[in-house]
């Protein structure tokens, strides 16, 4: 090749060399491999993609073993996985011997490998020589103890049948792997199929409910506890005859029939079949075995499990009602997750009820009317807080049912709750009784209007997500939590979920679960929220995967001596028409009222949040300065209420802040100059001062005070 000339392609470089490439992606159990590799392996020269079963058909089983440590190592090191591989054809004879050359990587989201690698033949050993026991890359007995101790850590880990079944048939036993494997129960005097695999669907239908006394292997070794290995077909059909058609249809030729045995009691069998002679050597057999003493294990830990799990979260459906019915133009999600205790029941709860009204008795067959959402937390994370729990939800239910408003249902709820904890006390002074409460938000729902009306017992705001992506907290009035004061007011909080919103309310375990406060939880659910583009079912998982799945071990919070708390969440959306782009804006809009000059805090609070990631804290600092006197300037000047509009519009780092105040107001602000113990009259000098742009603009009824503020002019 002369100097200047374009170099050939990769792959007719490599062809040239006898190397073929292929690509491996465990999550989807795929492998591509270009016309040389494919002819190393056995197969056709063109390109394919081929399962992992029709490539590990055409591999020596120890060697194939031999992979995955390789494969795992390489990622822990950061290195390349090299193995060599020898390839067998349909009698179990070696064709050549490939070296393997790949780079590995882990995706831990799907936890699954994906490998780019070569394939290149080496001279040893001799093709056509049998395949004998010793791996290219280690010995029969190391890769036996490799693998006893890898499917030990996995059967350890499985926490319920169906796990500890899946983990039995991944398993890739060192130089006999099986192709269909059947896990055998014992109920009454009959058999039953627990779980298989490597048969189809429906293929167990003559095993299911057989009985111990028919002449069958797994019958006989549940009779006598001993093991049944099965080297031939001619062997099954004359030690077997009356069963030997049923196992015939799967074309297999060896068995292997063990007792899964626990405590000295046989509670089941465990069947290994394979699709070649297997001579069932002894140290055949001692694999065969101390796996099925594992997996005996493993299902009798699973199956205590399982039923401790089975009651305690019934005892948890009979109090926790799931959400419905379908209500027309809203989706409705909830998750509990029950994380305080190794009983999986808690205090924590949500409901959903149907509740008396003028819609409700105008409805139609088109759908409900009006209904009401119910999130609450009792103190504790026990079976009493539980047994509270179920009490208090039947009251408000029957609370709800009667009609009654929003703050007279908590009014009564709290009432209740006093009384049924005064009825507790052991002392006749009430000294020993079991102090306890319960935060509670309720809300009433108008599905055609999106109307909600909501009452709040000491339990974290509401959040909303708005069409646009804004993600804020709604302040609501609230009072102290149930069963404090028997006396105590709920104030009820008025507001519209537009189309396209979504309505978040949570128990405090959402937030502070990992070690998390109020604020850096909160930030962390914000992020969620922001950043989720799925319906309400989605979104749910995703917000109780974040702050109690796996990974949320990766990003605790700052208290180091956390308790782990119930979770309880529940949405509700607004559905819109059609699919709207979400816009690169977000806004928020309250009143501030001259009777509720209070509001003037929450509205620096609502600005903050909005401006939650600006790029300046300084800046974000100046923004609410600015607001606090535009809202004072309506306040002390005029005897109306302010409308405050905020906006942040454009692409992070040039993004533009407006934000508005208008007011029924006749009077239009002027700017003075105030002497240096004026006490007044400095507002309109700040904002020429600090805002980027100005103004005033007078309507048909009062005016507007805006300012802005650039992102981009914290740079400059």
């Amino acid at each position: 090749m002369r100097t200047g000339e374009p170099l050939p392609a990769v792959g007719d470089v490599l062809a040239s060399l006898a190397t073929g490439t292929w690509h491996w992606d465990t999550a989807t159990g795929l492998v591509s491999v270009d016309a040389e590799a494919a002819r190393l392996l056995g197969l056709p020269a063109e390109e394919a993609t081929l399962r992992e079963a029709q490539v590990r058909a055409r591999l020596h089983p120890v060697d194939w073993n031999e992979i995955t440590g390789v494969v795992q190592l390489a990622v822990a090191e950061g290195t390349l996985a090299e193995v060599r591989i020898r390839v067998m054809d349909e009698r179990n004879r070696i064709v050549r011997v490939v070296r393997s050359r790949s780079k590995p990587a882990f995706d831990a989201r799907k936890k699954a490998y994906k490998l780019i690698g070569t394939l290149q033949e080496v001279a040893e050993p001799t093709p056509g020589s049998p395949a004998g026991r010793r791996a290219v890359t280690g010995d029969w007995r190391r890769s036996r103890e490799a693998f006893l101790l890898d499917a030990g850590r996995a059967l350890a880990e499985a926490r319920s049948t169906a796990e500890v079944l899946r983990v039995a048939a991944g398993l890739s036993m060192p130089g006999f792997s099986p192709d269909g494997l059947a896990v055998f129960g014992i109920q009454g005097d009959r058999l039953t199929i627990i779980g298989h695999h490597g048969q189809r669907p429906g293929d167990e239908g003559p095993f299911v409910h057989m009985a111990l006394e028919t002449d069958y292997p797994a019958a006989e070794v549940v009779r006598t506890g001993r093991a049944v290995y099965l080297s031939s077909r001619g062997q099954y059909k004359s030690r077997y005859p009356l069963t030997w058609p049923l196992a015939e249809r799967f074309h297999r030729h060896s068995w292997a029939f063990l007792p899964l045995t626990v405590a000295g009691r046989t509670m089941g069998a465990w069947m290994a079949a394979f699709t070649y002679p297997v001579a069932f050597t002894p140290d055949e057999r001692s694999v065969l075995t101390t796996v099925a003493r594992m997996l005996a294990q493993a299902l009798s830990r699973a199956g205590t499990a399982e039923t401790e799990r089975e009651l305690s979260e019934g005892l948890q459906r009979a109090m926790m009602p799931t959400v419905g019915p379908e209500v027309p133009g809203m989706d409705v999600a909830a998750r509990y997750v029950p994380t305080g205790g190794g009983l999986q029941v808690g205090g924590d709860w949500y409901d959903m009820i149907p509740v008396p009204g003028a819609t409700s008795r105008s409805r139609t067959s088109a759908g409900p009317g009006r209904f009401a959402l119910v999130m609450g937390d009792v103190q504790g994370h026990d079976v009493r807080a539980a047994g509270l729990m179920g009490q208090l939800r039947i009251a408000l239910r029957a609370y709800a049912s009667e009609g009654h408003r929003p703050d007279a249902v908590l009014s009564r709820a709290s009432r209740f709750l006093h009384g049924v904890l005064a009825a507790g006390a052991d002392g006749e002074d009430g000294e020993d009784a079991d102090l306890r409460f319960a935060t509670c938000l309720y809300a009433e729902v108008d599905p055609r209007t999106g109307v909600l009306e909501v009452a709040r017992a000491g339990h974290p705001d509401p959040v909303i997500r708005m069409a646009d992506g804004t993600v804020l907290q709604r302040p609501t009035a609230g009072g102290l939590p149930l069963g404090i004061d028997p006396d105590s007011d709920y104030p009820t909080t008025r507001f519209t979920l537009e189309p396209g919103e979504t309505m978040m309310i949570c128990t405090d375990g959402l937030i502070e679960t990992g070690g998390h406060d109020l604020d850096t939880g909160w930030q962390r659910i914000r992020t969620i929220l922001e950043r989720h583009g799925g319906d309400a079912e989605e979104l749910a998982d995703a917000l109780v995967q974040a702050v109690h799945g796996p990974s949320s071990h990766h990003t605790t919070g700052p208290l180091a001596d956390r308790r782990e708390d119930d979770i309880a969440v529940l949405l509700l959306s607004r559905r819109r028409d059609g699919r709207a782009v979400r816009p690169r804006l977000r806004h928020t809009l309250m009143t501030v009222a001259q009777a509720e000059p209070e509001r003037v805090s929450v509205a620096r609070r609502q600005l903050r949040e909005l401006l939650h990631d600006w790029s300046s804290e300084e800046h974000v600092d100046t923004a609410v300065l600015l607001l606090s006197e535009t809202l004072a300037n309506v306040l002390l000047h005029t005897d109306v209420d302010a409308l405050v509009l905020a906006e942040v519009s454009g692409e992070r780092g040039e993004r533009r802040l407006r934000v508005q105040v208008t007011d029924a107001g006749d009077d239009l602000p002027h700017k003075r100059r105030p002497g240096e113990l004026a006490s007044s009259g400095r507002g309109l000098v700040l904002i020429e001062l600090l805002a980027d742009a100005w103004g005033v603009v007078p309507r048909g009824q009062g005016k507007s005070i805006w300012f802005e503020l650039y992102e981009a002019s914290v740079a400059r």
